[in-house]
C-alpha cells in the first residue's frame, strides 16, 4: 500500500473511514467523516469516491454509509458468521429456558467483540449490540475470556488503564487478579452491576479443539436475579455443544494432533 507524506497507508486511512461510521452516525457527509478520520478533507473525498467506485461506502444524497459490497465481502468468508450460525440454536435454547438475553462475545485486544445478542421481551438494561465492544473488565464475557487467556495476555490487560463504570467495577489489578483466577477455578463469571447498575450477567468459556478460549456465552439479567446455580449448568450445556460443532469446521493451530 502506498503511503501519504505522513507515512500512512491507504489501507489505514480507509480503515479510519469506515471506523467513523457507528449506531451514531451511520450516513456521514464527507466533512464529517474527514473530521472523524482526522484526514484532510481533499484526502476524504478522494478516497470516499474511490471506495464507492468499489461499492465500499454508497451515496445518500449529501451523506456516505458503508455499502452493501462490504457486507458482500465480509460475509463470504468470516469466522465470526461461522460461529454466529454454530451459535444460534444453542444461544435460542438459552434465551427459551431462561428467558434472559443471549450473547457471545469474543475477545478483541482489551475488549469484547460480540457477534451475536438473541434479545428477550424483558426490560432488562442490555447495552450489548452485535459488533459492539464493551471493556473487558466490565462484563461476565470479558472476564470469562480473559480468565481462560495465557497469562501474558491477562498481564498485557491488567498494566493497561482501567475504566470505572459503576460503584461495582473493579479496576485494582490484584483483585481482578484474584477474580481472575476465582473464575478460573469455577468455570463461569457472574459480574453484577459492572457497567449498568441495573443488570448482571453470567458467562461460560467455549474452548477451541487446540485448547484456547474461543469465545463467551452469558445471559443478561436484572441485578438480583442471577440464579448461578440455575443458569450455569445450562450454559456450560450449551458452551459444550457449540464446542462440538465447531470441532470439525474451526482451523486448528498447526502441529497440533487432530
Amino acid at each position: 500500500m502506498a503511503n501519504s507524506p505522513s507515512g500512512e497507508s491507504i489501507l489505514e486511512r480507509v480503515i479510519r473511514i469506515l471506523e467513523a461510521f457507528d449506531d451514531s452516525a451511520p450516513f456521514l457527509t464527507v466533512s464529517e467523516l474527514s473530521r472523524r478520520a482526522e484526514l484532510p478533507t481533499t484526502t476524504a473525498y478522494r478516497l470516499v469516491d474511490e471506495m464507492v467506485a468499489a461499492g465500499l461506502l454508497e451515496r445518500y444524497g449529501r451523506e456516505v454509509g458503508v455499502g452493501m459490497r462490504l457486507w458482500e465481502l465480509t460475509e463470504r468468508s468470516s469466522r465470526a458468521l461461522t460461529m454466529r450460525e454454530a451459535a444460534r440454536p444453542f444461544m435460542d435454547d438459552i434465551r427459551s429456558l431462561l428467558q434472559h438475553h443471549a450473547v457471545l462475545g469474543v475477545l478483541d485486544g482489551h475488549e469484547v467483540l460480540y457477534v451475536e445478542r438473541l434479545p428477550t421481551k424483558s426490560s432488562t438494561v442490555n447495552i450489548t449490540k452485535i459488533a459492539a465492544r464493551l471493556p473487558a473488565h466490565a462484563c461476565s464475557a470479558g472476564m470469562a475470556l480473559l480468565a481462560h487467556s495465557a497469562p501474558e495476555v491477562q498481564e498485557r490487560f491488567l498494566a493497561s488503564r482501567l475504566t470505572p463504570y459503576t460503584p461495582n467495577t473493579v479496576t485494582d489489578p490484584a483483585e481482578l487478579r484474584r477474580l481472575l483466577a476465582q473464575v478460573r477455578k469455577q468455570g463461569y463469571a457472574s459480574m453484577v452491576g459492572v457497567i449498568v447498575e441495573q443488570s448482571s450477567g453470567v458467562a461460560v468459556p467455549v474452548m477451541g479443539p487446540d485448547g484456547d478460549v474461543l469465545a463467551a456465552l452469558g445471559i443478561v439479567v436484572p441485578i438480583g436475579q442471577e440464579n448461578v446455580q440455575g443458569c450455569v449448568p445450562l450454559l456450560r450445556g450449551a458452551a459444550l455443544g457449540l464446542e462440538r460443532a465447531l470441532r470439525d469446521i474451526w482451523p486448528r493451530r498447526e502441529g497440533l494432533p487432530a
